[in-house]
Order: structure tokens, then sequence, then C-alpha cells
């Protein structure tokens, strides 16, 4: 397929976006929504989100009420079981279905990407990249995770037990605009797997890409209720979707996180949370500059700075300050900043106009308090309504909003520190605890030092991605940055119950009929003496 240039697609109605794919048409958009959850309310109501790249309006899409969302948990309630009795095999092979058709038309979902939140189309990618590795992961891995497991008896010899995994039931998946595929996806597939249907809430701004996703696991085979879209305001049908499912996967803001938490603990459902950041990074007096510098701008300016795990906070030893603040400021302001649906920018847009109001504020607010500006800190209109300039501040302070207020954009600040114990005490400054990064030449002394970084996950050497691509292993957050994990095990046996199974050879365990329970004790005493001596736990 031809990629459309942003500015040459014409729109199809009044008022539309100007940048709309060249293979988005009428007929695909509407092929799209019917994958949204059909409304019980017999409302009519809609929403369309606003294209980052000229300000107009997406596409409409289906708007639901909460009544919406519980009609939609029924039928995925009603379609789970025949899921669930399906082996895990069969399972997978509609994912691993998913995962080729996904790889083999990734220039789709890109393109709404980058239409509906204005990254790059590199980070685009990594998105395609990220969901097609999770899909295999899964899908082979999965039943591993699930396995099983065998544990002594009550009595070893004449009982058995083991535990084992089943579904939740239905799943709900709030996910964000800022990773619309793998944050919305990612974690529906291991959902899926692990036998459960899935409720997933399509953000405002972006229920394109999660619908095109949809209509895809449609055509790989997953049934038509297992897999519910919804689509609304996201307070009213966030709330309610806690309020009906069985289990809650949120990524989101701290503060709305806390709520969701909440409404699951009053039902006494399960809940995991990834939340937000304020991540550091540590370039220690070892550290190869260019490496780090390079990394630095990787990890800081990804997705327009539009990341949980990205860095804000680059904390330098001061042997080595000036030397590297000059490397860094050189790879900052050689960035190409732009939208187009080709891998012909480096840095795309902000995804909105209110995010790009609270990247001003908190610059505006840095600046007026004594922060130095040394790059950036100035929208780019000439580049798009919603660009900002890749930004790197020096002399932040407590007091300023940027120091510890996730930004959520392209805007770090510069720290010095005289030694790597200063360097932790600044990095651990804060509530938050997502991600963190060090950067040296003796990794054994970058290890001893990220163990002691307040974060759940430390990259050695990199700046955001290794630790996230690393999916075998658990990713999420300490402090207010949330609960449990996404990714290995964790991320899919959250999504079942442990269930105990306890067999006996000799029927109810007790006393015999006529046996004397005087008796009875004593031969347990027995046993517990014996078990000491042979030092069975």
């Amino acid at each position: 397929m031809t990629l459309a240039e942003p500015t040459t697609t014409p729109a199809t109605g009044p008022g539309e976006s100007t940048v709309r794919p060249d293979w988005v048409t009428d007929a695909r958009l509407a092929s799209l929504t019917r994958w949204v959850a059909v409304p019980a309310s017999g409302g009519d109501g809609t929403l369309a989100a606003t294209a980052p790249y000229d300000g107009r309006p997406t596409a409409s899409v289906p708007a639901g009420v909460p009544e919406d969302v519980a009609a939609a948990v029924d039928l995925a309630r009603a379609a789970q079981p025949a899921w669930a009795e399906l082996s895990f095999e069969d399972r997978a092979a509609v994912v691993l279905r998913f995962h080729d058709l996904l790889v083999e038309r990734q220039d789709e979902v890109m393109d709404l990407i980058q239409w509906e939140m204005g990254k790059a189309r590199f980070h685009a990618w990594q998105e395609v990249l990220q969901v097609a590795n999770l899909a295999r992961h899964y899908a082979r891995r999965g039943a591993s995770y699930l396995a099983d497991r065998k544990v002594r008896g009550a009595m070893p010899g004449l009982t058995s037990a083991r535990e084992v995994r089943v579904p939740q039931g239905v799943v709900g998946i709030i996910s964000p605009w800022n990773y619309p595929l793998y944050l919305g996806v990612g974690d529906t597939i291991p959902a899926l797997l692990a036998g459960n249907a899935v409720l997933g809430k399509a953000d405002p701004q972006t229920p394109l890409t999660l619908l095109w996703t949809r209509a895809l696991m449609a055509e790989a085979g997953l049934p038509e209720h297992v897999w519910q879209v919804v689509a609304g305001p996201g307070a009213a049908i966030g709330e309610a979707v806690v309020d009906h499912v069985d289990y809650v996967a949120f990524t989101g803001s701290t503060a709305t996180g806390r709520t969701v938490a909440e409404r699951a603990a009053r039902r006494l459902i399960g809940a995991s949370l990834e939340l937000g950041g304020k991540n550091p990074l540590i370039v220690r007096a070892d550290a190869d500059l260019d490496l780090a510098a390079r990394g630095t701008v990787a990890a800081a300016f990804a997705n327009t700075g539009q990341m949980c795990i990205h860095i804000e906070r680059v904390i330098v030893d001061g042997s080595v300050y000036e030397e590297f603040r000059e490397r860094l400021l050189a790879l900052t302001s050689g960035q190409k900043v732009g939208q187009t649906f080709d891998f012909g920018c480096d840095v795309g847009s902000l995804a909105s106009a209110a995010q790009l109001e609270k990247v001003e504020a908190h610059v505006a607010d840095a600046v007026a308090k004594g922060a130095t500006v040394l790059a950036g800190g100035r929208a780019r209109p000439d580049l798009g309504p919603c660009c900002y300039a890749p930004t790197v501040l020096e002399g932040v302070t407590e007091e300023m909003d940027v120091c510890l207020g996730e930004t959520f954009g392209p805007v770090l600040a510069l720290y010095r520190a005289e030694g790597d114990e200063e360097a932790l005490a600044i990095a651990n400054q804060g509530s938050a605890g997502l991600s963190a990064s060090v950067f040296s030449r003796d990794v054994g002394a970058a290890d001893a030092l990220a163990r002691r970084i307040r974060a759940g996950s430390v990259n050695i050497n990199d700046g955001a991605a290794l630790a996230a691509g690393s999916i075998e292993a658990g990713m999420g957050g300490r402090g207010d940055s949330g609960l449990g994990r996404r990714h290995g095990a964790e991320g899919i046996r959250k999504y079942t119950e442990s269930q105990t199974i306890a067999a006996s050879r000799i029927g109810p365990v007790g006393p015999p009929p006529g046996m004397a329970l005087e008796r009875f004790v004593a031969m347990g005493n027995g046993q517990l003496r014996l078990l000491r001596r042979l030092r069975v736990r």
C-alpha cells in the first residue's frame, strides 16, 4: 500500500480530518465500528476523537452508557464457558493466526495509531513489534505458565493435592490512548489465552486502533462475543466496567488508579494497575557518554514523551556533567520533529491540545521559578497544532511542578550529583517507582546501584526499552506507580484464580470407625516426630 502524505487525503465530510489515511474509506470505517458492543440503551450517541495532525475529528464511533457495559458483560459471560472449554492449543492457534495477520497488515494499524494520536511512525511500529512478540510468547509458553502443580497431600502416599489455574471469568481491560495497540491488546491476549472473555474499554482518543485489532482477531477465528469492546466517556464507562467484570487491568494515571482500586475493593475483585512514573536515569562517572546521551534521547523523547516508562529526570555525575550535557543537547536538537505517515520524523506530535497545554504549563512554571531552557521549550505550531520541541531543562528545583510531577511530554530535566549516593538519593525522590536506568561501563556496579533504586524495572546501559522488551520478566510499578505485573508468568496467571484439588485413596481424613480419638491423636503425634527426624517439611 502506498501511504498518503498527511496533507493530501481529502476529507469526506464537513469538518472531518484532512489527514485520513488513503485506505480508510467510509466502508472500512463501518466495518470497524460494527465491533463496538451494540448499545442496549437504544441511544444514538457517538464520540469522535480529534486528530492531532489538524485538530479535526477522525471518525464517529458509537458511544455507550453504563447500561451498555452491563449488556456487553452479559454477552461475554455467556460466551466465556465455551471458550474456556477449548484446549489451550486451540486458543493459542487463534492467537498465532492473529500474530501472522498483524505482521502482514501492520501498515494499516500504524496508520491508525498515527492518525489518532500523532506519534512518529517508528514508535507506532514498536507497538506492532511488542504485541507480536507477546502474542507469540504467550501462545507458545502460556500452557507451561498455567500448568497444574502437584504438591504434597495431607497424608503423603494416601492423599494427593494439586494446584490448578481457573479463569477469572470476564476480564475488564481499561487502556489509555498513548499505546492503544500495545496496552489495549497486549493485556487482552494473555487474558484470552487463560480462558477468559474480555471487555475492553476503548479510549475516546484512540478507539479505531482497538476496533481494527478486534476485527483482525475475529478474522483469526475468535468467537464474536468473547472479546467485547465498549466506547464512551472515560469516567462513566470505566466505572461501569469495574462494577461488572470479575477482574480489572487498568493502565493510566495514579489518581484514576486509586479510584479503580477502591471500586474494585468494594466488590472484592482483583485488579492490576500500571500507573504514572517520574523515571530517573543515572549517568555514572565511568559511563560511555555517547551511549548514555543516545539512550537518554531515545528514552526521553520516544512517543513524544507520552510513555509511562519514559525518562524525565537525568542525574549526571559532576565529573562528566558538562561533557554529557554537550552531547545530549546536540542529539536533542538534531531530531526531526513533525507529522508524516512515513519514517521521516524522529519525534511526532503530542496527542491532543490538552497534552500540549500541560507540557507548556510545566515548562512555563519551571522557567518562572528559575529553571533554564537548554533546548526546545516551545510549541511548534509551524509543524502541527500539537507539536512541541524536545526540551531539556537545567536548574529544576523541588518547588517546580516539573520536578516530581509527571509531565508526560518531550521534556527532561538535568541534575548534577557528586557520586552514586547523591545520585541514588535524587533518583528515589518522590513516591513514584516505575522504571529507571543506569549507564556505566561497570555493569556489576550498575547492578548493585539498580537494586537500591525504588523502581519496578531498571535498565542498565539502555534508557527504557530493554526491560519492557524482556517479555519473560514481569513489568510494573512500586509505590504510587501501581500494583501487579504484566509480561512473564504473572502477566497471564493474574487472569486466573488458583484452585486446590485434593484427593484421598482412603476416604475422609480422620479416625476410622471404632478407633478412640486418643489413639488417633497418638498416631498423629508419632507421625509428627517421625517427620521431624526425617527433616521433612
